[in-house]
């Protein structure tokens, strides 16, 4: 049997967001402003350097609008976003392609959708010891499990089952649940007043699901405090906290064509060094010596 190989999904979206309010500025010879970019490409390129890095794909919210904006009209879109950040998007999809790693543009979808698709897929491939999705999104949790773990780069930890439970208090299938009740400012989800974290994980620790609540307190077999309170926000707001969980639940039937080997990493493109020297980046080339 073939070795064993780790698969690194990555949230491109959001790691160009950590480089834009992380890494320095810088302006390309044209004068564009690139400083997320090449972050971007630093970073990546760093996790490439890694031994265990065989298997990538990173995907991008190419248009931030999705399917989930049809409905429900609160949901995140692109307003307010930094124009210097959105046009470094379109430069970030080539640095990556230049780097020669796979990208998934999402349009009618999402990043996320994106990730939760591919993980489905390649944690169920034979040769895959882990799948491992590189975001810290709290929606994503949803999906850690079996093969699938979470990596919050950033912070340097890795989610496992119980790394989701130790960090939510539920279980990674009650995450659409426990978000529509607490929300997600993130995703303009609101959640269901009066609800928070504790009260949120307490009931589905116990009921799993939104639907397993009882609508009355006095049925509740786990107690709260301002349950009775609790309980009238829940009847009030049922069919909105469906519609948020269905929101938070991520789409597994986005179509990702690649197979494994598709995604193994054989060195940066041809493109590289030109992409390099258009963004002022030449020196990253002596990485790839």
């Amino acid at each position: 049997m073939s070795e064993l190989v780790n698969v690194h999904l990555i949230d491109g979206t959001y790691e160009l967001f950590r480089s834009y309010f992380g890494a320095p500025e810088a302006k390309a010879p044209d004068g564009r402003e690139v400083g997320a970019v090449r972050g971007l490409l630093a970073s990546l390129g760093g996790l490439l350097r890694e031994p265990s890095t065989t298997h990538m794909a990173v995907a991008f919210d190419t248009v931030i609008e999705s399917f989930r904006n049809d409905m429900f009209d609160g949901y995140k879109t692109g307003e307010g976003m930094d124009p210097v950040l959105w046009e470094q998007f379109p430069l970030a999809e080539r640095a990556v392609k230049a780097l020669g790693v796979v990208v998934w543009p999402m349009i009618e979808f999402e990043a996320d959708d994106g990730l939760a698709a591919g993980a489905k897929k390649f944690s169920e491939h034979e040769r895959v010891e882990r799948v491992i999705i590189c975001t810290p999104d709290k929606d994503l949790a949803q999906m850690v499990g079996g093969r699938v773990v979470q990596l919050d780069r950033k912070q340097r930890k890795l989610y496992d089952e119980d790394g989701v439970y130790e960090k939510f208090g539920v279980a990674p299938e009650s995450i659409p649940d426990y978000l529509a009740l607490v929300g997600d400012d993130q995703d303009g989800i609101p959640g269901v007043p009066k609800w928070g974290q504790k009260s949120a994980a307490t009931m589905l620790f116990h009921y799993g699901h939104l639907e397993s609540i009882p609508e009355n307190c006095e049925d509740w077999q786990v107690k709260l405090r301002g349950a009775k309170s609790l309980a009238q926000g829940l009847a009030e707001h049922r069919d909105a906290a469906m519609l948020y969980r269905q929101l938070a639940t991520l789409r597994l039937d986005v179509p990702i064509e690649e197979e494994l080997e598709d995604l193994r990493w054989r060195g940066p493109n041809a493109e590289l060094g030109e992409f390099c020297r258009e963004i002022g980046f030449a020196r990253f080339m002596d990485r790839f010596d």
